[in-house]
């Protein structure tokens, strides 16, 4: 990765130069131009006057042939300046292009990294994240990375993306691989976070078998992996478990009230199976297995199209379209900022617990308010709160009881609803303002040091 940061370096450098000489050689050209037609009228005068000394005034040309050759090469100027132009106009769009592909390159050089702990080879470890470039596991990487272990992340891109990750590029406790978890995956580490699979409703159904697959196949490869290599292993569970819940809140002991062949069974049956698997494993093959069920979470990185609540609300506040409600507005959600997810995440991986915990914020609001809180946060904010079709299966109340985490893992969200939306609110304006790849759009709160 290092010499292929040099190798772009070298391509910058390269073609600022060849601007540069495109832009020298268009400059003289054009000097010569304005000179060469600021000498003519001159030259042609003093010609005229040679010929006066030498010939007869007779054979002087008449006033008339004089003017007209004189149009001619009027005309003849006023061409070579209009290419001339138009060349010139053709060589700024050109150059124009070229910064624009300069800045795309520089974005992809990694400058600096973040500060990295140093950590012995006895207390440095090699972790495999699952689903690394998404939301939750690219936040997961940066901690992970900044405490000083080997991380390697595994992801399709399905929804992940690279620039989530890319200010770790070419860093030497970093690699990432390009590979789909329903086939299986050899490599050795010490334990795997399996965070691999879509988890907003328009991408989880907008495939259905295919996030079955992640969640029954991929589970199973990465349960195998683990059981092969003596790894312990978290595997990424969901509040969706509980469906629509009769019970609230909802504690781990909560069976759950799914619709097994509803829109949203795909990724309910799907975790619930995944939940079996892990359990399985652990009885059968003696694997070290955690189940976290995470309920709602947002922050920075989220996708900005992803269907969820927070990104549509902060979307449609921003750009001043109507905010809309799906449903009364009088359901209820419990909203988690993404760093307090991953404090939970790494504490009980961390811990000796081995039954599911609830991981997520105990502070409930209907949609309706949450609606208002937000366009309230956005400044100049002249949307209207609207109501459309409720959706199909949608659960009506949703709240963790984190007893379980309190008790067990000494956790407890920390950041407040308005801090937290707050910076997801300025992550999407920066986001909407973008025009071109820069690597300090990262959204980590560490210091920078220059590159190993």
């Amino acid at each position: 990765m290092i010499r292929q940061s040099l190798k772009f370096r070298k391509t910058v450098t390269i073609v600022f130069v060849l601007s540069l000489l495109i832009i020298i050689f268009l400059i003289l050209r054009q000097d010569k131009i304005n000179k060469t037609i600021n000498d003519r009228p001159h030259q042609r005068v003093e010609n005229g006057f040679q010929d006066i000394a030498y010939r007869d005034f007779n054979h002087m040309p008449k006033r008339n042939d004089y003017n007209q050759q004189n149009l001619k090469d009027m005309e003849s100027n006023n061409k070579v300046v209009d290419n001339s132009k138009q060349e010139l106009q053709e060589a700024k769009a050109r150059i124009e292009l070229l910064e624009k592909k300069l800045a795309i390159l520089e974005g992809r050089i990694p400058q600096k990294y973040p500060e990295v702990k140093y950590l012995g080879y006895k207390e440095r470890k090699r972790i495999l994240v699952t689903g690394g470039a998404g939301f939750v596991g690219s936040h997961l990487v940066d901690v992970l990375m900044t405490q000083g272990h080997e991380v390697i992340v595994v992801d399709n891109f399905f929804t992940g993306r690279k620039r989530n990750v890319e200010h770790w590029f070419g860093h030497r406790n970093f690699e990432m691989i390009h590979h789909d978890i329903v086939n299986p995956l050899y490599i050795e580490a010490d334990e795997i976070y399996h965070l691999a699979s879509p988890a907003s409703p328009p991408h989880y159904m907008q495939n259905p078998v295919k996030t079955i697959k992640t969640n029954t196949l991929g589970t199973i490869n990465m349960l195998g992996l683990a059981r092969r290599v003596g790894a312990k292993i978290l595997i990424a569970s969901t509040s969706e478990v509980y469906g629509d819940p009769m019970v609230h809140p909802q504690p781990e002991s909560y069976w759950g009230h799914v619709n097994p062949i509803g829109p949203r069974a795909c990724y309910d049956e799907g975790k619930r199976v995944a939940e079996t698997l892990a359990y399985s494993y652990a009885k059968q093959e003696k694997v070290s297995v955690r189940v976290a069920r995470i309920f709602n979470t947002y922050g920075p990185r989220m996708h900005a199209s992803d269907g969820r609540v927070v990104s549509n609300f902060i979307m449609q506040a921003i750009q001043n379209l109507t905010i809309t409600v799906y449903g009364n507005g009088k359901q209820t959600r419990s909203f988690c900022y993404v760093s307090d997810l991953v404090d939970g995440l790494l504490a009980l991986m961390a811990s000796s617990y081995t039954l599911p915990v609830n991981l997520g914020n105990p502070v409930e609001h209907t949609i309706e308010e949450f609606a208002l809180i937000i366009k309230n946060l956005v400044p100049g904010c002249r949307s209207t709160v609207a109501t459309g079709a409720a959706v199909e299966d949608d659960p009506q109340r949703r709240r963790p009881d984190i007893t379980v985490a309190e008790t067990q893992l000494n956790w407890a969200p920390k950041v407040s609803l308005q801090d937290g939306l707050q910076r997801t609110i300025d992550y999407f304006k920066e986001e909407l303002s973008r025009t071109t790849f820069y690597n300090n759009q990262t959204y980590m709160d560490v210091k920078v040091k220059s590159p190993h």
